[in-house]
């Protein structure tokens, strides 16, 4: 038995990852990033953006530097976040 090589749909995928329901689910998950990375008292934005192939998130901080720690500490916090969003 051959097989053969598995060729994605790629015009089929891109035009899934620009459904408005991607994007809000996108935006649901870099909302709970940025909940769980400031729950220790930083303070993080998020950006949701259309872009030409899919949907972008993105969860921008710390923007209280000095109180989380630093450099070290706004990292600290934001892999906590992304550790934290994975539970629902």
């Amino acid at each position: 038995m051959r097989f053969r090589k598995f060729k994605p749909n790629k015009a089929g995928i891109r035009s899934i990852m620009k459904l408005p329901t991607v994007g809000k689910e996108v935006g649901r998950i870099t909302n709970r990033i940025a909940d769980a990375a400031g729950s220790n008292g930083g303070d993080f934005r998020t950006d949701l953006e259309e872009g030409r192939k899919r949907w972008r998130g993105a969860v921008i901080g710390d923007y209280d530097f000095p109180k989380s720690g630093g450099r070290e500490g706004s990292r600290r916090n934001l892999l906590r976040g992304l550790d934290g969003a994975h539970g629902e």
